[in-house]
């Protein structure tokens, strides 16, 4: 079949592509910019599009010739107005796919109880099942519970919170009954609907074998993960909000992706009927119990072998404006820092600590700065700097770095990092590899685009920290860097430096 993937940067998306390269089916990717792709390890596989889910033009240019599509988009923590903005998106995807004469449409929503009392983000997302049930293309809603994988933001969530509290009060949720399921489960389903040959147009509920209560999940994890029995005090206080505060503040997830994940858990979801193993069969071996899924995505963690993340999609509300050339600045304000430094060192050793900058290595530069900046960025509703990486030594575009998001990287020599904390403006950080004669050169830039004035205040304001901050970057970048080297005696030694400020070659 010729299928089609939205959501291909995130994180059910970017694990589906690759299963439905390896069943023997062509990928189509709908993506609002193609080159978030460029480095994951299929993209010579798949044929990349260009287009918004609300553009109904290109929607339906994109979907000629589809077979299946699969529409895995969701406004997770997307502003006061993401119900607007899925009704929108999940309408004009549905006619297009109609008009195109796509056979199926797979899409991928919430498990939670029919009637009142949802929270905004369930509504909103029963109600994109809804119009594409209701549309003139068949359709398949697959409703999941808690999905359980390593990267995602339900198991970020649980993980962090079983691990740093030991002793928790804990809201009235934690006592909800649900149905969690891995998320190697939830992709099987969602690859072997492609192979479906019957027409079929309703909903389903998937889920794992085991019907838990939250508190139930965080003793499993503790137990799977060698953990001392963690003691759990429900308290009645703690609203949705307040507790989307407390997570945030525990765990990498941010109150702005944890508020719909703790208002979801206010219902119960246990799936009503298995009905979709009438299609697609239950494993010999059945479904995933919930240890063996914590088991699993522990073992990837441990293993380095985290292929996406919750943190893999865009954040809603962060700039994505790529770095514009010099000439597109004529006439505007653009503040740069630049920095620069010889290094005693081997390119490629210098390159191995630039690509692996950030989350568990830091910055290099005066910590406490950087926690307080991550900090006040969480206060304001940011993403803060707790998200980390998702591979410690590689990086690819798209990628999340804390609070940066990687914009471009050419092994060996370049990574620029864009800003995705809350700015009055757009900023960035270029990390590069250079030579000056036979000699190694670190090179640093910091730059910012000012939004109103708002923007040129906070860029004089901080300015007295850059020495602290970004000063202190070349000098420790390039003492790990040729620490490294050292510790590599076999590599050919750079030769001395060759006249010239060092600094600034």
């Amino acid at each position: 079949m010729r299928c089609l993937v939205t959501g291909a940067t995130g994180y059910i998306g970017g694990r589906l592509v690759p299963e439905l390269l390896d069943a023997g089916h062509d990928v189509r990717c709908m993506v609002r910019s193609a080159g978030r792709l460029r480095d994951q390890p299929w993209a010579h596989r798949v044929e990349a599009v260009e287009a918004d889910a609300t553009d109904a033009e290109r929607t339906r240019k994109a979907l000629d010739g589809v077979d299946v599509a699969y529409y895995l988009i969701h406004a997770m923590g997307g502003g006061k107005d993401f119900a607007v903005s899925d009704r929108h998106a999940a309408t004009v995807f549905a006619a297009a796919a109609e008009d195109a004469g796509v056979r199926r449409v797979v899409y991928l929503g919430g498990l939670a109880p029919d009637g009142e009392g949802l929270s905004p983000h369930m509504r909103s997302r029963a109600e994109v099942g809804r119009i594409f049930l209701d549309s003139g293309a068949p359709a398949v809603v697959l409703r999941a519970a808690v999905i359980i994988g390593s990267g995602s933001a339900s198991f970020e969530m649980l993980r962090h919170l079983t691990e740093r509290l030991p002793v928790m009060t804990t809201p009235r949720w934690v006592r909800t009954r649900t149905q969690p399921v891995a998320i190697r489960d939830v992709l099987r389903y969602l690859v072997r609907w492609a192979d479906v040959e019957e027409e079929v147009n309703r909903s389903f509920d998937v889920g794992g074998p085991e019907v838990l209560t939250y508190a139930d999940m965080m003793r499993v994890y503790a137990a799977v993960a060698g953990l001392p029995r963690r003691v759990i005090v429900p308290v009645p206080l703690l609203s949705p909000g307040l507790s989307s505060h407390w997570v945030g503040l525990v765990t990498p997830v941010p109150a702005s992706i944890a508020r719909p994940l703790v208002e979801s858990l206010r219902n119960e979801s246990v799936c009503r009927e298995h009905d979709v193993a009438r299609y697609v069969p239950d494993p010999p071996e059945g479904l995933l119990g919930f240890g063996d899924s914590v088991a699993l995505a522990l073992q990837r963690i441990k293993e380095a072998k985290v292929v996406t993340r919750w943190s893999s999609a865009s954040t809603p509300g962060a700039p994505s404006d790529p770095l514009p050339t010099d000439p597109d600045w004529a006439g505007g304000s653009l503040y740069v820092d630049r920095r620069a430094r010889r290094v005693d060192a081997s390119p490629e050793a210098l390159w191995r600590v630039i690509e692996s900058i950030g989350g568990e290595r830091g910055w290099y530069s005066l910590p406490v700065a950087w926690r307080a900046r991550g900090f006040l960025d969480r206060l304001v509703g940011g993403v803060g700097l707790r998200r980390g990486r998702r591979d410690q030594r590689h990086l690819r575009v798209g990628d999340s770095v804390d609070f940066w998001r990687v914009e471009e990287v050419e092994p060996g020599r370049l990574l620029r990092l864009r800003a995705e904390m809350r700015l009055p403006g757009l900023a960035w950080l270029e990390l590069s590899v250079g030579r000056h004669g036979d000699a190694t050169v670190y090179r640093q830039r910091a730059i910012f685009h000012p939004r109103g004035l708002a923007g040129h205040l906070y860029w004089w304001s901080i300015s007295p920290f850059h020495s602290l901050i970004f000063g202190r970057m070349p000098r420790n970048v390039a003492a790990e860097a040729e620490r490294e080297d050292r510790s590599a005696p076999w590599r050919r030694r750079p030769r001395a430096f060759a006249g010239g400020d060092p600094r600034h070659p």
